[in-house]
Protein backbone atom coordinates (compact mmCIF):
# COMPACT_ATOMS: atom_id res chain seq x y z
CA UNK A 1 0.00 0.00 0.00
CA UNK A 2 1.78 3.52 -1.00
CA UNK A 3 1.17 6.12 1.33
CA UNK A 4 -1.42 8.47 2.16
CA UNK A 5 -1.54 11.14 -0.84
CA UNK A 6 -2.32 14.95 0.76
CA UNK A 7 -2.00 18.68 -1.28
CA UNK A 8 -0.99 21.98 -0.26
CA UNK A 9 -2.14 25.01 -2.15
CA UNK A 10 -0.25 28.29 -1.28
CA UNK A 11 0.85 31.86 -1.80
CA UNK A 12 3.88 33.75 -1.09
CA UNK A 13 5.12 37.45 -1.51
CA UNK A 14 8.79 37.12 -3.50
CA UNK A 15 11.43 38.95 -2.28
CA UNK A 16 13.47 40.64 -4.98
CA UNK A 17 12.45 40.57 -8.77
CA UNK A 18 10.23 37.54 -8.99
CA UNK A 19 9.16 38.49 -12.29
CA UNK A 20 12.48 38.28 -13.57
CA UNK A 21 13.35 35.76 -16.10
CA UNK A 22 16.18 34.51 -14.53
CA UNK A 23 14.45 33.98 -11.14
CA UNK A 24 11.62 32.26 -12.69
CA UNK A 25 14.04 29.58 -14.35
CA UNK A 26 15.97 29.04 -11.60
CA UNK A 27 12.40 28.63 -9.33
CA UNK A 28 11.25 26.27 -12.06
CA UNK A 29 15.00 24.32 -12.32
CA UNK A 30 15.10 23.42 -8.90
CA UNK A 31 11.73 22.76 -8.03
CA UNK A 32 11.43 20.08 -10.85
CA UNK A 33 14.92 18.47 -9.84
CA UNK A 34 13.56 18.32 -5.84
CA UNK A 35 10.06 17.53 -6.22
CA UNK A 36 11.29 14.60 -9.14
CA UNK A 37 13.58 13.05 -6.50
CA UNK A 38 10.54 13.59 -3.81
CA UNK A 39 8.05 12.23 -6.07
CA UNK A 40 6.13 15.83 -5.49
CA UNK A 41 3.92 17.02 -8.18
CA UNK A 42 2.46 19.98 -9.04
CA UNK A 43 2.32 23.59 -10.63
CA UNK A 44 3.71 27.00 -10.30
CA UNK A 45 2.11 30.32 -11.26
CA UNK A 46 4.42 33.51 -10.52
CA UNK A 47 2.84 37.10 -10.99
CA UNK A 48 3.28 40.56 -10.27
CA UNK A 49 5.44 39.88 -7.58
CA UNK A 50 3.29 36.89 -6.09
CA UNK A 51 3.83 32.97 -5.94
CA UNK A 52 0.77 30.42 -6.02
CA UNK A 53 1.84 27.12 -6.05
CA UNK A 54 -0.22 23.45 -5.91
CA UNK A 55 1.93 20.44 -4.81
CA UNK A 56 1.11 16.63 -4.32
CA UNK A 57 2.71 14.03 -2.44
CA UNK A 58 3.53 12.01 0.92
CA UNK A 59 2.82 13.93 3.85
CA UNK A 60 6.86 13.82 5.16
CA UNK A 61 7.77 14.96 1.43
CA UNK A 62 5.58 17.73 2.17
CA UNK A 63 6.26 18.99 5.20
CA UNK A 64 10.05 18.89 4.13
CA UNK A 65 9.56 21.05 0.90
CA UNK A 66 7.51 23.01 3.49
CA UNK A 67 10.50 23.59 5.51
CA UNK A 68 12.85 24.34 2.98
CA UNK A 69 10.58 26.92 1.12
CA UNK A 70 10.35 28.71 5.03
CA UNK A 71 14.31 29.11 4.48
CA UNK A 72 14.19 29.96 0.77
CA UNK A 73 15.10 34.11 0.95
CA UNK A 74 13.10 34.33 -2.29
CA UNK A 75 9.95 34.22 -0.26
CA UNK A 76 7.78 35.94 2.21
CA UNK A 77 4.64 35.61 3.45
CA UNK A 78 4.23 31.81 2.95
CA UNK A 79 0.33 30.98 3.40
CA UNK A 80 -1.06 28.10 3.49
CA UNK A 81 -4.67 28.32 2.20
CA UNK A 82 -5.41 24.41 2.03
CA UNK A 83 -3.71 21.14 2.76
CA UNK A 84 -6.00 18.06 2.63
CA UNK A 85 -5.88 14.47 1.88
CA UNK A 86 -6.63 13.69 -1.79
CA UNK A 87 -7.38 10.08 -3.70
CA UNK A 88 -5.45 11.43 -6.63
CA UNK A 89 -2.86 13.48 -8.10
CA UNK A 90 -4.27 16.47 -10.08
CA UNK A 91 -0.79 17.42 -12.02
CA UNK A 92 0.95 13.75 -13.03
CA UNK A 93 3.75 13.81 -15.06
CA UNK A 94 4.57 17.22 -13.56
CA UNK A 95 7.22 17.30 -11.24
CA UNK A 96 6.48 21.25 -11.19
CA UNK A 97 4.67 22.54 -14.41
CA UNK A 98 5.27 26.48 -14.67
CA UNK A 99 1.72 28.03 -15.68
CA UNK A 100 2.23 31.06 -18.29
CA UNK A 101 -0.31 34.00 -16.53
CA UNK A 102 -2.30 35.46 -19.44
CA UNK A 103 -5.22 37.64 -19.87
CA UNK A 104 -7.73 34.72 -19.30
CA UNK A 105 -6.08 33.58 -15.71
CA UNK A 106 -5.20 37.34 -14.22
CA UNK A 107 -8.59 37.50 -12.81
CA UNK A 108 -8.48 33.87 -11.61
CA UNK A 109 -5.09 34.53 -9.87
CA UNK A 110 -6.05 37.95 -8.34
CA UNK A 111 -9.26 35.96 -6.77
CA UNK A 112 -7.47 33.67 -5.22
CA UNK A 113 -4.42 35.37 -4.13
CA UNK A 114 -5.45 38.77 -3.12
CA UNK A 115 -9.09 37.56 -2.24
CA UNK A 116 -8.86 34.25 -0.40
CA UNK A 117 -10.71 32.68 -3.02
CA UNK A 118 -11.44 28.94 -3.13
CA UNK A 119 -8.37 26.67 -3.30
CA UNK A 120 -10.26 23.93 -5.34
CA UNK A 121 -10.60 26.41 -8.35
CA UNK A 122 -6.79 27.24 -8.13
CA UNK A 123 -6.04 23.54 -8.43
CA UNK A 124 -8.41 23.01 -11.40
CA UNK A 125 -7.44 26.49 -13.09
CA UNK A 126 -3.96 25.61 -13.26
CA UNK A 127 -4.17 21.72 -14.08
CA UNK A 128 -6.34 23.20 -17.26
CA UNK A 129 -3.52 26.16 -17.74
CA UNK A 130 -1.08 23.76 -17.60
CA UNK A 131 -2.29 21.38 -19.70
CA UNK A 132 -3.19 24.14 -22.29
CA UNK A 133 0.13 25.54 -22.64
CA UNK A 134 1.41 22.29 -22.97
CA UNK A 135 -0.23 20.92 -25.74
Amino acid sequence: MGLALERIVYTSRARGDADSLLMQVDILATSQRNNARDNLTGALMIHDGRFLQVLEGAAQDLDRLMIRLAGDPRHEAVTIMERIPVAERRFTGWAMASVRVTPALEPLLREIVVEGRSSAEAVEGMRQAAMAQSA
